[in-house]
């Protein structure tokens, strides 16, 4: 069992375990729901950044000691440790941030008070439209920002795109800072497509597999050991890495030669996700 994505700590564990792991007690967990911004996802309390989970993703609690809530994401399965002050009950989201950035405000007006700034992927309930705003429980948001639920990106290439110069932050997953593999799961989600947090995983998506020889497309992804990147064009890629320390564009061949020569090896594989192309719905 991935400890990355097995709900189970030294005290508790979910109670779909039951059975597979013993000395734990077995809880249901309740759904709850992010409210800051951006939060991290540690492996322990006061631990390391694991990933991050946005404004409006859900969690199961499955423990609350101390200020820390022991939880699993249900976008992509990972589990940690939040801060529980994060968290309340869910709402059922309605809109995305489909924007790169754009700010939560008191009143539907661009000169009002901002409350918070949200990454796209973000997730909102909007109750009504007042002029160019959106209406949330929160604050207001310009519409121009959001797009339903059922209209997801047409392909993820652009969307990582949108990110061009984010800095890179080890297991970042907003505007704020995006690693290798939180760069393409941001680009997978916005698009509908299911897509885990580290590069290993997103290896092994379904998808056809490719040869050294083959003619890279848009939208195929490229591995090497512990690093992802996304393929925009005939020799270009993007990815988020710590040699530009942002979201950059880069060639193909210059990239491979670039990673060889410091030490990290060759390209592992190279595969075409199912769905990488869609079609905006």
């Amino acid at each position: 069992m991935d400890p990355r994505l097995t709900p189970m700590n030294d005290r508790v564990a979910a109670e779909a375990l039951r059975g597979r792991v013993e000395d734990v007690t077995f809880v249901e967990g309740t759904h709850e729901q992010v409210t800051w911004p951006v939060l991290d996802l540690l492996d322990a309390p006061e631990g390391r950044r694991a990933r991050q989970l946005l404004f409006g993703d859900t969690v199961d609690v499955y423990e609350s000691r101390a200020g820390w809530a022991f939880v699993q994401a249900r976008r992509d399965g990972y589990v940690g440790y939040v801060q529980h002050s994060a968290l309340a009950e869910p709402e059922i989201p309605t809109h995305w941030v489909s924007a790169t950035a754009t700010h939560l405000y008191d009143s539907p007006d661009i000169k009002a008070r901002d409350l918070m700034s949200l990454s796209l992927g973000s997730l909102v309930r909007v109750s009504a439209i007042e002029g160019a705003f959106a209406a949330t429980s929160q604050g207001y948001v310009p519409m121009w920002h959001l797009r339903s639920t059922s209209q997801r990106a047409p392909e993820p290439a652009a969307i990582a795109e949108q990110f061009l110069g984010t800095p890179y932050l080890w297991g970042g997953n907003s505007r704020l800072g995006l690693d290798c593999s939180g760069l393409v799961q941001a680009a997978w989600l916005a698009c509908g497509l299911p897509c885990p947090g580290d590069s290993d995983m997103q290896a092994t998506m379904p998808g056809a597999a490719l040869d050294a020889g083959t003619d890279l497309r848009r939208n195929d992804l490229l591995f090497w050991k512990g690093h992802v990147a996304i393929v925009t064009g005939e020799d270009r890629l993007i990815h988020a890495n710590a040699h530009h320390m942002a979201v950059a564009h880069e060639g193909v061949g210059e990239a491979i030669a670039r990673i060889a020569s410091q030490g990290d090896g060759p390209v592992t594989s190279r595969l075409r996700p199912e769905g990488g192309a869609q079609t905006e719905g």
